[in-house]
């Protein structure tokens, strides 16, 4: 009888054990819904949960756009989330995601932008990147895919090394840390995650001639998956600088062979603009643009 008893009591506690270990799992699992990273902070009646919180849905008509911020800010990580984009007759829209520093003077800032267009048009994404208050970083890729048809992954990969800006992981971008050569890399500020729907039809698309056709609203887009891995800020000082952090790994310190092919493929194919080749603007190459990837 006490054999049984002790099995029957060891077996309850591997099941309670494992209970607990699910259960604990699950609270961590990513993708996240979108209130456990995320605040509104523009225009909540323009933002609407989908699917029990675990997607959103961001609205911009003649009265408001919208956006939202992650309710902490991190120091070097990973984001992603999957956005479906507005379809159709999208011109003078601008769809943003984006980390910021949230700093006036010196601010630190990787963007991804998403431009309108008129319908039949190849969808623009514009990036930039803000070091130390310095920005004018950008470029463009026109996306190789319809981007309002559906979900698509965009992500930031942020370490001591480079930033990594991927489509459906292909590399559209990489800024390499050239503090050597004195280009100023940001890793010191933390940052927030944040996405904006916004109207912008003084420039987003062809600069400002295609104007935003208000008959077409409202204008919708959708993000889920929501994806935030990285050092939380408040948090241990000694997490941004821990090198055994996955992100700081030696696989994600430069693109491997296949991820420097597909960057490449991206740049000859798809690239439509590069403030590194725009003499009117930089008559000097700047020296971040020699470095290669």
């Amino acid at each position: 009888m006490t054999h049984l008893f002790t099995m029957f009591f060891n077996k309850s506690v591997l099941s309670l054990v494992l209970i607990m270990t699910i259960s604990v799992l699950a609270v961590d699992a990513r993708p996240a819904t979108f209130l456990q990273d995320f605040r509104i902070t523009w225009s909540d009646s323009h933002i609407r949960q989908l699917d029990g919180g675990r997607a959103v849905q961001l609205i911009l008509d003649q009265n408001s756009g919208c956006g939202f911020a992650s309710k902490s800010q991190y120091l070097f990580g990973r984001v992603s989330m999957k956005i479906k984009l507005i379809p159709g007759d999208s011109a003078g829209t601008v769809t943003a995601f984006y980390m910021n520093s949230d700093t006036d003077q010196v601010r630190d800032e990787l963007d991804f932008e998403f431009l309108g267009n008129r319908s039949g048009q190849p969808y623009s994404v514009q990036t930039n990147v803000y070091a130390h208050g310095k920005g004018d970083r950008e470029q463009r890729v026109n996306l190789w895919f319809d981007p309002a048809a559906d979900y698509h992954t965009y992500s930031i990969l942020w370490n001591h090394h480079h930033v990594v800006f991927s489509v459906d992981d292909v590399p559209i971008r990489v800024y390499k840390n050239n503090e050597a050569k004195g280009v100023p890399f940001p890793k010191f500020q933390p940052m927030g995650v944040y996405s904006t729907l916004w109207e912008a039809d003084d420039w987003a698309t062809r600069g400002g001639l295609e104007k935003i056709d208000w008959r077409k609203a409202p204008f919708y887009a959708y993000y889920k998956d929501f994806d935030i891995e990285g050092c939380p800020a408040p948090g241990p000082a000694s997490c941004a600088s821990n090198p055994s952090n996955w992100w700081e790994g030696s696989s994600y310190q430069q693109l491997d062979p296949v991820a420097a092919r597909r960057y490449r493929w991206v740049r000859m194919n798809h690239m439509v603009y590069d403030y590194c080749t725009d003499k009117s603007r930089y008559p000097v190459t700047p020296p971040e643009c020699l470095a290669g990837i």
